[in-house]
């Protein structure tokens, strides 16, 4: 079982969220917390709070793209093979409506065959409180064995 598996199950969403921010310390700026983890699936919940607002009240878009690179990269580091390396190359996003809710941010990646070497696109959505998809993000990831 891949580590980061590992330490989602014995540390919980909460724990595991912080421990992710000591190993990338930029994601501490949007106090994630992730709430599924399993191979080809991700899911955090990213607060709507002062820190992560622009001037109109709403989440920020780069906040959102952190967001989105924190659940695409950890989905990628759970469902790639043991020894396998990764980074990021780039990422398009969209930006549909305003961000005036706490967001679920998701990575369903189930259909890709992480297994590959090469360029791997991840999908990333974030929904509103109701439901509302407010943000896609498709991040390009290197995978290298």
């Amino acid at each position: 079982m891949n580590q980061y598996l590992k330490m989602f199950e014995q540390m919980g969403g909460e724990g595991f969220s912080k421990g992710i921010a000591t190993v990338a310390p930029y994601f501490e700026s949007i106090d994630p917390l992730v709430t599924v983890l399993r191979p080809g699936y991700c899911e955090m919940i990213l607060k709507n709070q002062k820190k992560v607002q622009n001037h109109l009240g709403c989440i920020h878009a780069i906040a959102m793209c952190n967001a989105a690179e924190l659940v695409g990269g950890v989905t990628t580091e759970v469902s790639t093979p043991e020894g396998t390396r990764w980074i990021p190359e780039g990422m398009s996003v969209k930006y549909l409506v305003k961000a005036k809710t706490d967001l679920i941010v998701k990575c369903e990646a189930d259909d890709i065959d992480f297994t590959q070497d090469g360029k791997i696109d991840v999908p990333v959505a974030a929904y509103n409180d109701e439901g509302v998809k407010c943000f896609t993000a498709l991040i390009t990831m290197n995978v290298k064995r």
